[in-house]
């Protein structure tokens, strides 16, 4: 066997490089190589120990123990083992200076578990399944037990895994990168899930410093800021049949009312610290269900060290927040939501990340994920960066992130956040401060043809999807198929209403005759996009006041107002959304610290208007004239809207043809008996739902249940119906027969 002595030298330059970090591939040098020694094959294995005192092989197998020895430095060891074959694995056998012995396998015997296609796919900016590659995954290599790591970082000029298990010493786990890939990997046997880590990137002007993984499955809990191995697979679904149902139906022709919530502020404990996902499960799902919400919003679950962003800034875009558990528990909220017959809509924001030390900013030292120009990859009135979506890595980046939630938990759609400030170069810029495209406009070409991209994906893999845009401008075709020249979502937030909606109610009524057409403006455009009725959390913030304190008058007319509100929005064209609390009729702001003012359904008036909305919801799910010809002209049709002098409006939501209700909304405390408005059909009409009944705290106005129609023309209608309009209320009617 050949002797220690006899082993090739290694240059000291070479051991030096492991040493202070500075080789792109410890492969080269760490780990086993077969050489030829005295015309006999054998392997030469090296390895880089820091605080080892003595180390030997061991070959389990043969029960072997081969000592090694120190070359150029007190932790750097070489051993030789004659094996002409393939090297069994081995393990080092290390007794360190603290009197402390332990059997490691070695890192470096491992082959990449990248492939050729993987690094091919990453760079194209096509790999759709990139989540399952890149990070942290728990797996068996060679029937040992490990995790492999992988990052990418094509600017550094080394990279390492540190944590509790190599007591954060970058030299212990210094990772190989892919030929030109950028992507650095290696497999660390031992680690297991819930064990911390890190990635320490060195810089190409020697400057080292610690990142969180891009695309971790889980992350410390704030303030704490490193990601945590988790396994995401284990789950056991249990939501088959939601999941086909969801395939197979056009979700845009059912009733969708959707519950916006903050997870972290819906509900507290008694000490005001997070329920987590499990609890949530089971009482929002209960309370949504209760309430008659079909769907839930959530506004961003993605990790985020912040709780005042709300979850908009975020570092973790793989990782579910861990306030509120752990990645299993959020696959448990959502099955338990599906197996309740409730969807769950989650906020994606790719629009911006923060600037987080150990966030994705200047990830490798350089402007990586974010675009190098500030004019193009910051936004300065956020403080945040903009992702540089030219670059096929960071558009591979954001494809697999949309994909994954979809994937691996299940979700029913997303939400995109600020969309507009991804179309528009200029958007909140001034001046020189934009640059714009190769075409000399002011789109962003590269991040419409990302959006896109990405709508196609999302519903080619998964059917009956919703992709939903917080988009605030006229850009056309929205929510049209990209095959038709559109953005590819099949939803968008109608800001326009909300803004015209809120401003109108806002009004004395005593003005509103005035400002009329803010309340029938938005049916000009209600079809030309696939549209969401919004009252969302941007609305109870920050000054706007709740929407109760919205309203004008005495508190008697400030609920009442809210009552006519909700009886209108559910009657306008359009899917519905509305925050958490305002079905409770808050007073005061909403305020990400504390739960909701659950305390207020100790009062009659407050207790009223939730019972309003559950009822609304289930009046909406039952009837398909609210909700089956949503984006269709056919859907709607108008009674009056001309009678700004009253502020008084009257239509009609259709289904089929004998499926029809009539709404009339009354805007003024001014109680009028006996108004007339025209009626589609001849004979009885139901009064399905009164927001002035006693039940919902009104007083109580209106027509015994039941109105009979007359042959009276009036408002272009062969019939009409002669009708008691409460004040400050919306009435709704349905033909008996």
């Amino acid at each position: 066997m050949p002797k220690v002595n006899d082993l090739p030298n290694i240059t000291k330059e070479k051991v030096e490089q492991i040493v202070h970090k500075n080789h792109h591939d410890p492969f080269q040098i760490l780990g086993p190589h077969q050489i030829e020694i005295n015309g006999e094959l054998c392997w030469l294995v090296r390895a880089w120990l820091p605080n080892a005192r003595t180390v030997s092989l061991y070959l389990p197998e043969a029960r072997e123990h081969i000592d090694m020895v120190r070359a150029h430095h007190d932790q750097f060891f070489e051993g030789i083992v004659s094996r002409k074959a393939e090297l069994p694995n081995y393990q080092f056998h290390v007794l360190t200076y603290d009197d402390k012995e332990r059997f490691d396998h070695d890192s470096y015997f491992f082959l990449p578990y990248l492939t050729d296609t993987d690094l091919y796919l990453f760079g194209k900016g096509d790999h759709h399944k990139l989540y399952e590659k890149m990070g942290a995954h728990p797996t068996r290599i060679d029937d040992v037990e490990g995790v492999h790591f992988a990052v990418w970082a094509p600017n550094a000029r080394a990279v390492s895994v540190v944590g509790e298990f190599n007591q954060w010493q970058s030299g212990h786990h210094q990772m190989r990168v892919l030929g030109g890939s950028g992507v650095w990997e290696l497999f660390i046997p031992g680690l297991k899930a819930a064990q911390i880590y890190k990635y320490a990137i060195k810089d190409q002007h020697d400057h080292e410093f610690f990142k969180a993984d891009p695309f971790a499955f889980q992350a410390e809990t704030r303030p704490k800021t490193a990601s945590i191995i988790a396994e995401i697979d284990s789950h056991e679904w249990n939501d088959d049949d939601w999941m086909h149902n969801r395939r197979n139906t056009d979700a845009l022709r059912k009733p969708i009312s959707i519950y916006e919530v903050h997870l972290g502020s819906w509900k507290r404990k008694d000490d005001n610290s997070f329920l987590n996902y499990r609890d949530l499960a089971v009482q929002l799902v209960d309370y949504v269900k209760k309430m008659g919400y079909t769907h839930i919003e959530l506004m961003p679950v993605a990790e985020h060290p912040f709780d005042g962003s709300w979850g908009y800034q975020i570092t973790g875009y793989f990782a579910p927040s861990s306030r509120y558990g752990a990645p299993a528990d959020f696959q448990f909220f959502m099955d338990h939501c599906h197996q309740n017959d409730i969807g769950v809509i989650v906020d994606w924001v790719p629009a911006h990340f923060p600037k987080d030390a150990h966030g994705l900013a200047r990830f490798d030292g350089t402007a990586l994920y974010e675009h190098q120009d500030p004019r193009l990859g910051e936004h300065k009135d956020w403080g945040t960066l903009i992702f540089n979506y030219g670059r096929n890595e960071v558009r591979n980046f954001l494809i697999a992130n949309a994909l994954f939630w979809f994937d691996k938990y299940h979700i029913d759609g997303i939400r995109v956040d600020a969309v507009s400030s991804m179309l528009y170069l200029d958007y909140s810029r001034e001046g020189d401060d934009w640059v714009a495209n190769k075409f000399g406009g002011r789109e962003n070409l590269d991040a419409i043809d990302l959006i896109k991209h990405i709508n196609e994906l999302l519903f080619g893999y998964f059917p009956g999807a919703l992709s939903v845009a917080e988009e605030s401008t006229a850009w056309p075709g929205v929510s049209k198929p990209t095959y038709l020249g559109g953005l590819g979502f099949n939803l968008k937030w109608n800001m326009g209403w909300m803004n015209d909606f809120l401003t109108f109610f806002s009004k004395d009524p005593v003005h509103r005759k005035y400002h009329h057409n803010m309340i029938t403006f938005a049916l000009l455009y209600a079809f030309n996009e696939n549209f969401v009725l919004v009252l969302s959390h941007d609305e109870v913030v920050h000054g706007k006041k709740s929407l109760l304190s919205k309203m004008p008058g005495d508190d008697w007319q400030k609920f009442a107002n809210l009552r006519a509100l909700y009886g209108f929005m559910f009657g306008h064209p359009g899917k519905k959304l509305l925050f958490m609390g305002s079905e409770l009729a808050q007073w005061r702001e909403w305020n990400e610290k504390y739960s909701i003012d659950w305390h207020l359904l100790e009062y009659d008036r407050h207790r009223q208007i939730q019972t309003l909305l559950s009822d609304l919801n289930h009046l909406y799910a039952s009837e398909p004239a609210l909700y089956h010809h949503d984006f269709e002209k056919e859907g709607f049709q108008w009674i009056d809207f001309q009678d700004w002098e009253n502020s008084i409006i009257s239509f009609i939501r259709k289904g089929s043809d004998a499926d029809k209700l009539i709404f009339v909304c009354n805007f003024t405390p001014v109680y009028r008996e006996g108004y007339r408005v025209g009626a589609p059909v001849n004979g009885k009409y139901k009064e399905l739902l009164n927001t002035d009944s006693d039940i919902y705290g009104g007083s109580n106005k209106g027509n015994f249940g039941t109105v009979q129609s007359q042959k009276t023309p009036w408002h272009g209608f062969d019939h009409s119906i002669a009708i008691n309009l409460p004040p400050l209320a919306t009435v709704i009617f349905k033909p008996e027969n």
